[in-house]
């Protein structure tokens, strides 16, 4: 059971994370050419595109820690640091892309001038953080310090 359970659990986070950190990494980009280009139709068919990944994957994401917490109990490691820091950085992720990165996408689906241009970037530095934070995720389930299975 539980090899099946760490098999949905990577899966989901492959399928549902992954899209979303490439879509929400996409989108900065993509409003300043909205800004440098107005009325691009393809543009901001693109936002919205972008915009819907980022907010459907997100929903589709709970699967992730869901699976995660089953596998670890199953492991018996849901006391574990590595495990605990690993949910903790999940949550942060979590909350930067419901509290900030979806709110301000939605914002800025019909960008217009420089303030446009300044949420884009500001947008990009958090995309950055929500990527880092799933980066240290990834090693963290890799390397799983102090387990002795960890490299």
């Amino acid at each position: 059971m539980n090899k099946f359970l760490l098999s949905v659990h990577v899966l989901a986070a492959i399928i549902a994370i992954g899209p979303v950190t490439v879509a929400a990494s996409m989108f900065p980009p993509y409003v300043r050419k909205a800004v440098a280009e107005p009325g691009d139709q393809k543009v901001t068919a693109a936002l919205a595109l972008l915009h819907r990944i980022c907010r459907g994957y997100a929903a589709v994401g709970i699967v992730v820690p869901v699976f995660g917490v089953a596998t670890a109990i199953g492991l018996g490691v849901l006391t574990d640091a590595w495990l605990i820091a690993s949910m903790i950085l999940t949550a942060a992720a979590a909350a930067v892309l419901l509290g900030r990165i979806l709110p301000v996408q939605e914002a800025l689906l019909a960008p217009e001038g420089d303030t446009a241009v300044r949420q884009s970037r500001h947008l990009g530095m958090t995309v950055g953080v929500f990527n880092l934070l799933w980066a240290v995720v990834v090693v963290l389930m890799i390397v799983r310090p102090g387990s002795t299975t960890g490299v």
